[in-house]
Formats: structure tokens, C-alpha cells, sequence
């Protein structure tokens, strides 16, 4: 099984021989919840995510990623921030690849649409605001939910 693995500031990591642009977004509902996956590579908690294709725009990729992975349909509202963290790299045990981190991270609504799981995804659910913090995610994840939930101006910049 091909795994996803998060390293951060670790002398262990391997060296990063890609950077790909993508995006996450972090949808809510009307309930002021938030839609999050449990990954299926890592068991991990996430908001929904990946690779911005050619030929595709950042809020395109957004709504394209949200409903892959999760069914809903989203409309991207605004920009929580973006995150380029060279002490980020995450292997991809399938193919070997060693990403450098490049991430833009983006608000949106649930337009329609119920969670479903997909390959990318075991468990989707909405999550109240005061639960997010107990769930199991890499810290880069934690991080810009935090950077979301924050009453901070926006966007982050990193």
C-alpha cells in the first residue's frame, strides 16, 4: 500500500527532488462546521486537497479536489494562506517522490452534496470548530486550521 509521509525539520527526511503547486480548502457549512477526511495513506485528519492540474486555475482546483474527495460541492469564498515551508517534505512511497512543500490554502461553502468517502479518503465528515483540535493530523494541517480558526488578519504568508 503507497503511503504519505510528513516530515518537518527532521535530518531523516529524504531530499526533495519535486515541488508541485496545490491547494487545500477548508469548507463549512451552514452549521459553521468543518469538512474533513481522514486520509487513506496516512489515517490522518485533513481538510481536502491536491495537485493543481495544467490548464487549471487555484479556485478550480479547489472545488475539483473538495468533491473528488469528498462529495460536497464548494464555492471558494477566500484565501486562509500560502505555505512554501522548504523544512516540509512529504514522500510518496509509491513512486519515491520527495515534495517540497507549496501549499494555498483556501476558504469555501458547501454548495451541495453529502460526505462521501473516495480512494483518497476512508472518513469524511463535518467537525465542529471545538472538536477539530482532538483529531489525529500532521502539524502542517494543524497549522493552517489554526491559522483559519485564528482571529489574525489573513492571509498567512509562509
Amino acid at each position: 500500500m503507497s503511503r504519505r509521509i510528513d516530515f518537518y525539520d527532521d535530518p531523516e527526511a529524504p531530499q526533495p527532488n519535486s515541488l508541485v503547486p496545490s491547494v487545500n480548502v477548508i469548507v463549512t457549512n451552514d452549521a459553521g462546521e468543518i469538512l474533513m477526511i481522514r486520509r487513506s495513506d496516512n489515517g490522518n485528519w485533513a481538510v481536502p486537497g491536491g495537485a493543481i492540474d495544467l490548464g487549471e486555475s487555484i479556485p478550480a482546483a479547489g472545488v475539483r479536489e473538495t468533491f473528488e474527495e469528498t462529495g460536497i460541492t464548494c464555492e471558494i469564498t477566500g484565501l486562509v494562506g500560502t505555505y512554501s515551508d522548504p523544512r516540509h517534505v512529504i514522500l510518496y512511497t509509491s513512486n519515491g517522490e520527495a515534495r517540497q512543500e507549496f501549499s494555498l490554502v483556501l476558504t469555501g461553502r458547501a454548495v451541495s452534496g453529502q460526505p462521501t468517502p473516495s480512494s483518497e479518503s476512508v472518513e469524511v465528515r463535518w467537525v465542529g470548530r471545538d472538536e477539530v483540535g482532538s483529531l489525529q493530523m500532521d502539524r502542517s494541517m494543524r497549522m493552517r486550521i489554526e491559522h483559519f480558526l485564528s482571529p489574525a488578519s489573513l492571509p498567512h504568508i509562509g
